[in-house]
């Protein structure tokens, strides 16, 4: 077995998680996957950011978890979930960190989803 290449957060390549003062709806097909006011942003480097739910607020009926995994050597391995929500369901269009790299621990037990894939609404936070 190989060690993986673990990278941390600098200047060549920063990474912020921020909360996401919004409520934010995840649809598909608009059967509604996740609910929460309470989601971070992740902003890595150049790429768009990324919005990230506590898995504790999205609907566990519309996920199936998969074999496929990826690595990231900023964040670390991604585990993905089907999503059966819609009129056919959507392979690995959702991921998890469960096991973050320490640079990004706050994502550990929260899930995003290729925007894709689904509809994610922002409504603004109460006043």
């Amino acid at each position: 077995m190989t060690d993986k290449l673990v990278l941390k957060p600098g200047r060549d390549h920063p990474i912020t998680v921020t909360p996401n003062p919004a409520r934010l709806i995840v649809t598909r097909g608009g059967q509604v996957v996740a609910d929460t006011r309470g989601a971070l942003t992740l902003q890595e480097a150049s790429y768009p950011p990324v919005q990230y739910v506590p898995r504790a607020d999205a609907d566990p009926a519309f996920l199936q978890r998969t074999d496929h995994e990826t690595y990231c050597p900023y964040k670390g391995d991604a585990s993905y979930f089907t999503l059966t929500a819609g009129d056919a369901p959507a392979e690995n269009a959702a991921w998890t960190y469960e096991q973050p790299h320490e640079a990004v621990a706050e994502i550990r037990e929260y899930l995003a989803f290729y925007p894709n894939q689904v509809e994610i609404r922002e409504e603004p936070a109460e006043g």
